[in-house]
């Protein structure tokens, strides 16, 4: 699973937020060997679920 906290090298200038606004939410979701694996971090907390791919929701 990827480091939530490591810089994005895909962009080639990074977004930086204006003054006075702040990122409330990050969130992944990754597919790997017929799991799907979705993550969402938050001021709150961190939540999370693990599927089998094409599985009902």
């Amino acid at each position: 699973m990827p480091n939530l906290m490591s810089v994005d090298t895909t962009r080639p200038n990074p977004v930086t937020p204006e003054p006075g606004r702040r990122i409330v939410a990050v969130g992944t979701i990754s597919r790997q060997s017929g799991r799907t694996t979705t993550v969402r971090a938050t001021e709150a907390g961190v939540t999370g679920t693990i599927r089998p791919t094409g599985g009902a929701r």
